[in-house]
């Protein structure tokens, strides 16, 4: 539950910055054409807000329902779908008044603060923490995968080479990169010979719902970290801290040959040898159906030893542009990502995710390196999102204007308004969409 609790306060710190920030872009270009903002909100307030207090023209509040934020210029038909002040002749102080130019800064304004923050934060980053990852070279055993990732065609041991003969320096990288490049193949080195592995059409789909995994291949150097309750290894008597020695009297070199044994052997009774307090202890289990015994692994320091992380530092200056440079490359893979839902053969839209997604991808305790680099992300994710030529987002209002500023022709303001609720019956079936799916995954 505590884990549960914090994860919420991170993603609603994380929101409630970003909001604010985004909808401060739309506010300070129309403060700054002289167009008059009715309200500037963090979250919803139908029926009523927690809060509110007026300064000037502006009401500023805090709404009750936390999807997002608003600002509500003059003259401007948005998600209020306040139509009355449309029926009098256009102000000078209103947004429909202003010249088209301005118009278009006033929309992307939230859009460029997305992506300005997100730059920012990731200089920030990199200048207080530069950055740490574990070479592809440290891999020195080779892999190990489980049986989605031997679907595919990698096998425990295997030495990556390469993603489509390029080399690939950050061993996280590169299932990654295999998903946002389409690769076709990948080169590794098995039993001492160069080997291609294909990847087809068909393997995207478990690639990108992250059911492929790909570690470091770690020696049989392991203790029993924690156990789960009520699993075969709970039921059999092993506790924290049992040092595995051998299975049915067989010795492994690597802890995938193990799983592999209790895979080959499901819901089968096996002897497993341990040492306890330096004492040897037999226990006896019967493996679930799954093939797991139920304990999370803990490698002793010797078995971790050739996981040699490497890390650049950065100083202020060197970080600037290595920050933005990062952001670049993260807006380019969230395209790539992005690009990847609209393709049927990989079945991304399965894994759209809403609320409960967005929030499990922060840690269970709190981690500002983490809190900072989600929230970045989730920035450049807002951007780019807000872009969609979707007539309820920025990207849909910056369509018409373009349209008014190439034809020299303005839009009927009752097709903006049916344009809107189109927009906005669209982005309420998205986000049902991603939602049920987050459901769907509970139950699954």
């Amino acid at each position: 539950m505590e884990q549960v609790l914090i994860k919420a306060a991170q993603l609603i710190l994380s929101l409630s910055l970003l909001v604010i920030l985004h909808e401060f872009g739309h506010f300070a270009f129309a403060r700054l054409f002289k167009t008059r903002v009715e309200k500037f909100y963090l979250f919803f307030d139908p029926w009523f807000s927690l809060f509110k207090i007026k300064k000037g023209d502006t009401e500023y509040g805090v709404g009750w329902l936390p999807l997002g934020g608003y600002v509500k210029i003059s003259g401007m038909i948005d998600e209020s779908m306040d139509k009355d002040a449309l029926a009098q002749e256009p102000q000078p102080y209103e947004f429909r008044s202003k010249k088209a130019y301005q118009r278009l800064l006033i929309m992307i304004g939230g859009v460029l603060m997305n992506f300005i923050l997100a730059f920012i934060i990731y200089i920030g980053i990199l200048y207080a923490w530069g950055t740490e990852y574990l070479p592809t070279e440290s891999a020195k055993y080779g892999i190990m995968v489980n049986s989605a990732g031997e679907e595919i065609g990698l096998k425990n041991g295997d030495k990556i080479l390469s993603v489509d003969g390029e080399y690939i320096e950050n061993f996280n990288k590169i299932l990654p990169t295999i998903v946002l490049d389409k690769a076709h193949s990948i080169q590794v080195l098995r039993d001492g010979q160069q080997t291609e592995v294909t990847i087809t059409d068909d393997h995207f789909v478990p690639l990108i719902k992250g059911k492929v995994e790909v570690r470091p291949r770690m020696p049989f150097e392991v203790s029993v970290g924690k156990v789960k309750k009520d699993s075969p290894a709970d039921l059999a008597g092993l506790e924290d801290g049992d040092y595995f020695v051998s299975s049915n009297g067989q010795t492994f070199e690597f802890y995938d040959q193990f799983t592999s044994f209790l895979q080959a052997n499901k819901e089968t009774a096996v002897t497993i040898e341990v040492l306890r307090n330096n004492e040897p202890v037999t226990i006896n289990a019967t493996v679930s159906p799954e093939g797991t015994l139920g304990f999370y692994p803990e490698f002793n320091s010797e078995a971790t030893a050739f996981l040699v992380t490497k890390t650049i530092k950065y100083s202020f200056v060197e970080s600037i542009p290595a920050g933005i440079k990062r952001g670049v490359n993260t807006v380019n893979d969230y395209l790539k990502q992005f690009k990847l839902i609209f393709s049927p053969k990989t079945k991304a839209y399965e894994s759209l995710g809403g609320f409960i997604s967005i929030g499990n991808i922060f840690p269970g305790a709190w981690d500002w390196y983490a809190f900072w680099n989600m929230t970045a992300f989730l920035s450049i994710i807002l951007g780019v999102m807000n872009l969609l030529p979707i007539p309820a987002l920025d990207g849909g209002h910056v369509t018409f204007l373009l349209y008014e500023i190439v034809t020299g022709r303005k839009p009927a303001e009752k097709f903006l308004e049916y344009a809107q609720i189109t927009g906005m019956i669209v982005l309420l079936a998205l986000v049902l969409f991603a939602n049920a799916n987050d459901i769907i995954k509970l139950f699954n």
